[in-house]
């Protein structure tokens, strides 16, 4: 009998190591799995916001999907209220920014999460261990007020906490100068609009068109639609956003005007026209294909057979005839 006892006992003194690495193996995997979820959602936010502002070549997936389903759903409330549609730019502009700041305080939380209570105390928590801590201290973090009441007892958090507060700090520099960025990119589109529109009305009360100019007028006149559309076009490649602000009046809206622009150099590229005019008329007519091919491919996905068909598209997107 003593021996079967020494026998149990030395069983029970043998696997206890392996039930102690078993259980902290069971306890540290949702440890692991909630902080990679979280690393995830910060790597999705900084990819995103990576792409918006450096590298507009990127997909930037979120950022564009969030355009997209606002200008969507914005296009179905102007066929009632004309006037909202004018909104959808501004407020898919604030959607991304806070979806970016959303998926960076959600990450850092799922960080904290598991060692609230632990690593992490809290002096006076309300909802000590659970989430709405974790939350509370992401969100006092990133906003670069500090810690507060929550006190990083491990070494490692007392590192990497503050990279929070830093990325928050990042965050709303980056939005400033996004901000400051794409405003004159529309104001140039809008000034662009203006010049063809008083072209347009002036063709139209004088009776003399762009073609009958003297031959250095008219070159004149195409070559500076073509340096601005240009512009107009690279600025949609660098800032997406800019794209998603519609405009109310006519007179300022490139998508209304691009089919009247394109006419007016189809009419310079005759092969009746003096070389240095048709010449000019024929590189707006290769920068309006670019435009055309932009706005078709990296926005209302409707190229058409020809730039013409393209224009219309963008111009039904913007909700103007074509």
């Amino acid at each position: 009998m003593q021996r079967a006892r020494e026998s149990i006992a030395r069983i029970v003194r043998s696997a206890r190591p392996a039930c102690l690495l078993a259980w902290r193996l069971v306890s540290t995997l949702p440890t692991v799995a909630v902080s990679a979820l979280g690393v995830a959602l910060i790597a999705l936010a900084g990819r995103d916001v990576f792409d918006a502002l450096f590298h507009p070549e990127g997909k930037g997936t979120l950022g564009r999907l969030i355009m997209r389903t606002v200008w969507a759903a914005f296009r179905r409330l102007a066929r009632g209220r004309r006037g909202a549609f004018a909104l959808a730019g501004p407020t898919a502009l604030l959607v991304v920014i806070s979806s970016w700041a959303a998926l960076l305080i959600l990450g850092w939380a799922l960080i904290f999460w598991p060692h609230i209570g632990r690593e992490l105390h809290a002096l006076t928590a309300v909802h000590p261990g659970t989430f709405v801590e974790a939350l509370h201290t992401s969100l006092v973090t990133i906003t670069t007020l500090g810690f507060a009441d929550v006190i990083p007892h491990a070494g490692w958090l007392r590192v990497v906490a503050p990279l929070e507060a830093l990325l928050g700090f990042g965050l709303l520099s980056a939005s400033i100068s996004w901000l400051l960025l794409i405003y004159p990119a529309i104001s140039r589109r809008r000034s662009l609009a203006y010049e063809v529109s008083l072209l347009v009305e002036a063709e139209g009360q004088t009776g003399v068109a762009l073609e009958q100019l003297e031959p250095a007028s008219a070159a004149g006149i195409y070559a500076e639609l073509t340096s601005r559309l240009v512009a107009v076009e690279r600025d949609l490649v660098s800032f997406p956003i800019s794209y998603y602000f519609a405009e109310l009046d006519e007179r300022f809206a490139l998508a209304a005007l691009a089919p009247r622009l394109h006419e007016l150099a189809e009419r310079g590229s005759r092969t009746d026209m003096p070389e240095s005019a048709r010449l000019r008329a024929w590189m707006l007519l290769e920068a309006l294909r670019d435009f055309s091919a932009t706005t078709a491919e990296r926005f209302h996905r409707r190229p058409g057979h020809s730039t013409t068909e393209a224009l219309e598209a963008y111009a039904h997107d913007h909700m103007w005839p074509g």
